[in-house]
């Protein structure tokens, strides 16, 4: 019966670390904090953090990369649930201008409310902007769907690399022991569920 226990608890170990790690996909993981010239430690056209979740978090993550080298561009798309403020948008571009990024550097597109136009209308500005090299912030939980949307909008005409945020109040190495860690997996499986779905009609 203990051993019985026991590879219970292995097995449900083992499973919720695969989740974590098929969630959080990190492209950028085995790099340093400095980007290199080949290979997945590359510079990247741009740095795009997409709104949801907590927000300034992703914009922190990207605009560090950003002051990092890590990409000649910094794009913020999403809209915001009170369309009588500025967008989600508007508000990262100024997280990054007053963290000391020039405005130049920063494109915003601000009427997505989903991930997927998320996806489908910054591909507009990649095209716009010539990008075809991105590296894809958005929070731990969320990357692997926010991937998959990029990669179906762009047609994988985008290099796209994934890199979540590092640190997320949601989400945790233990994020297992919350129900809203539960909560947000789950929902991301059945989303993630319903997007092959849908590529399968």
């Amino acid at each position: 019966m203990l051993r019985l226990l026991l590879l219970a608890v292995v097995l449900a170990g083992a499973g919720i670390a695969m989740l974590g790690s098929y969630l959080a996909i990190d492209d950028l993981s085995l790099c340093d904090n400095l980007p290199t010239y080949n290979g997945e430690c590359r510079k990247a056209d741009a740095i795009v953090a997409i709104s949801g979740g907590n927000t300034p978090e992703r914009a922190l993550e990207a605009i560090e990369l950003f002051k990092l080298g890590w990409g000649d561009k910094l794009i913020f798309s999403g809209a915001a649930k009170d369309t009588s403020g500025p967008s989600n948008a508007e508000v990262m571009k100024r997280q990054a201008i007053d963290a000391g990024v020039d405005p130049k550097d920063i494109l915003i597109e601000t009427f997505s409310q989903t991930t997927k136009q998320n996806a489908t209308k910054t591909s507009n500005v990649f095209e716009r902007y010539g990008i075809t090299d991105v590296i894809l912030v958005t929070s731990p939980y969320h990357q692997r769907r926010a991937s998959l949307e990029f990669e179906t909008a762009t047609d994988n005409s985008v290099i796209l690399r994934n890199h979540p945020t590092t640190h997320d109040e949601d989400w945790s190495n233990w994020w297992w022991l919350t129900p809203r860690g539960w909560w947000l997996a789950g929902g991301e499986v059945v989303k993630i569920i319903a997007f092959y779905a849908g590529q399968s009609q």
